[in-house]
């Protein structure tokens, strides 16, 4: 990644806010499945969630390879509200998973 605009910038913070929050949502509903026993549902909302979590954290690592090859990116409200909600969906994911491994 080259230097960024602060448009650029901020459609890259806001992608990591859409997909960690969509890995939230998939996972919260991944456990409601399983809740009913539908795990076949369940371990494919889990699957959707994973790959959003990947999608935030493959834009987070571009961020920090950026910070590591000494290209700096102002930090703002929103880039932290990014991390906050990555962190998060990562620790419902994780939570979700173990607890859907207890209705199979």
């Amino acid at each position: 990644m080259t230097t960024a605009t602060a448009l650029d910038l901020e459609e890259i913070v806001l992608s990591i806010i859409v997909n960690a929050g969509e890995a939230r949502s998939q996972s919260l509903q991944a456990l409601s499945l399983a809740g009913e026993g539908n795990l076949v549902e369940a371990r494919a909302r889990l699957s959707a969630a994973e790959l959003a979590l990947r999608e935030a954290h493959k834009t987070q690592t571009r961020l920090i390879e950026d910070e590591a090859r000494g290209i700096h990116h102002p930090v703002s409200l929103l880039m932290i509200h990014a991390q906050d909600h990555l962190m998060n969906a990562i620790t419902i994911n994780d939570l979700v998973s173990i607890q859907i491994k207890k209705y199979a």
